[in-house]
């Protein structure tokens, strides 16, 4: 259909199937913050908002928000900055050395790890809030002389992950520009109103989304933190759509215009905090998949997860660590583990979500080995179960027990059930509660190619389990044909 640049045309796009089916991303926060790599350790985003806003921004785990960390007086990151590089050295100092470092990097190499991992599409940071450019823009920072990367980033890694069949996204920080905007985030208002508001930076930001989707081609529009006011995204999201049938954008474009800005200025900080708290949660009122403000096609969130089959399609982000951009300082202890990755994966699935993973590069590109350790274990366990998850749809309901109390989770696909059991089982069978299977019922456990030994007992599914059980993060049981039907 031809999209027109209105809230009603641009709604009557549908998620296409394709990204239903992936459920599983690489996000890529790689930028000038590679180079100190620095931020605060030891603390989660959650932990590290709950000590406070002001206490967060100062002690911010986020190592890609080093430029907003350095411009906070007393923060770790100035102290670190200083003691490292001096306090004449600009961050815009960084940009030699990251252009320096960036040649060493092979896209295909990088490319070639995210597919043994099980990724189905790769979403690049373009800009972040420093505003420094992955890409050679005809639209040049007007602040700032050669704020871009030497190397295409965008064009080399967009080319070696369609080579491979992948999907290709962009994520731009829209509304935050630290290289237009020098006053620090140090609380609620200070984040709602940085955001750049200006006509020139309209424009700027229109024209760096146009220049994307036309010299690039991406699949996906990730947008960050808000839009600047001003621009009909409706025009976009039309001429995206027209071009791209199948793309698809998030929901990251709220639109605050100044009059709303200044009012939040006056609010308490503990108002604007519980308001901010409540519109970042999914809103039942917005499973249709749009807002009265502006369309999207999903939702987002960011070390968080629905907890409930939800009916639009949503996406949760989160660092393999602390940090989205990559932190030198960080240990072992603050990546997730592979088991919990995986266990957290197949919720999200069972929930009609998907799960964009991210890596944060060194400053040449370097995947850290921590990070790829990580991201290698998680692909074995997609090797063996990947039947279980991609192009899978939510069942009827997500989750169920043993009566041992270990978790599960159910996902459908077609005529199959998929049973993810998220823990070993003390001994040579289990007891699924309130599931009732046909008596021609077939149940296999994937990576055996015997069927397993079943019973019926009442409301309640009995299954013999092979010996000798190998250890694994999440055992998945393939159950065949349908009906199968729920007793709860």
């Amino acid at each position: 259909m031809k999209y027109e640049a209105n809230l009603e045309s641009v709604r009557k796009h549908k998620v296409p199937e394709w990204f239903h089916d992936a459920k599983f991303g690489i996000f890529i926060h790689w930028s000038l913050s590679s180079v100190p790599a620095f931020a605060v350790t030891g603390i989660d985003l959650v932990d590290s908002m709950e000590k406070g806003i002001e206490v967060h921004f100062k002690n911010n785990p986020y190592a890609e928000w080093y430029l907003n960390s350095l411009r906070i007086s007393g923060s770790p990151t100035q102290k670190y900055h200083e003691k490292t590089y001096g306090k004449e050295f600009s961050y815009d100092n960084f940009v030699a050395i990251f252009n320096k470092e960036s040649k060493k990097w092979n896209p295909n190499k990088m490319v070639e790890l995210f597919k043994k991992a099980g990724a189905k599409y790769v979403v690049l940071v373009t800009k972040h809030h420093d505003g420094f450019l992955l890409w050679p823009s005809k639209f040049p920072n007007p602040r700032k002389k050669n704020y871009y990367a030497s190397r295409d980033i965008v064009g080399k890694l967009s080319e070696a992950v369609k080579s491979t069949g992948m999907k290709m996204g962009f994520y731009y920080s829209g509304s935050l520009d630290w290289s237009f905007n020098p006053n620090p985030i140090t609380n609620t208002a200070s984040f709602l109103t940085n955001g750049v508001i200006t006509q020139k930076y309209i424009e700027y930001a229109n024209n760096h989304w146009y220049e994307l989707i036309d010299r690039y081609e991406p699949m996906i529009l990730w947008n960050d933190i808000g839009y600047p006011p001003g621009t009909n995204l409706n025009e976009i999201f039309s001429y995206f759509y027209n071009k791209f049938p199948e793309g698809i954008v998030n929901d990251r474009w709220l639109q605050l215009p100044e009059s709303v800005r200044e009012n939040l200025k006056n609010l308490p900080e503990q108002t604007l905090r519980e308001n901010m708290k409540n519109a970042m949660k999914p809103k039942e009122k917005e499973e249709t998949g749009t807002s009265r403000f502006f369309h999207y096609d999903f939702i987002t969130t960011e070390y968080a997860v629905i907890d409930k089959i939800f009916k639009t399609k949503w996406e949760t982000c989160r660092g393999i660590g602390n940090s989205f951009g990559y932190n030198q300082f960080e240990t072992e202890g603050d990546y997730i583990k592979p088991e919990e990755l995986i266990k957290m994966f197949v919720d999200i699935v069972s929930k009609n979500g998907n799960l964009l993973l991210n890596m944060g590069p060194m400053a040449d590109g370097t995947i850290p080995e921590i990070q790829k350790k990580i991201l290698l274990e998680f692909g074995k366990w997609i090797e063996i179960n990947g039947e279980a998850i991609y192009g899978t749809r939510p069942w009827s309901r997500a989750e169920g027990k043993t009566t041992d109390d270990i978790d599960i989770r159910f996902i459908q696909k077609a005529d199959t059930l998929f049973i993810h059991l998220l823990g070993k089982p003390l001994n040579n069978e289990i007891t699924i509660e309130s599931l009732h299977v046909p008596n021609n019922t077939r149940i296999q456990l994937l990576s055996q190619e015997k069927y397993l030994d079943w019973d019926q007992a009442g409301g309640d599914l009995k299954i013999i389990l092979p010996k000798n059980l190998k250890d694994s993060a999440v055992y998945v049981f393939k159950i065949v044909p349908t009906p199968i039907t729920s007793l709860t």
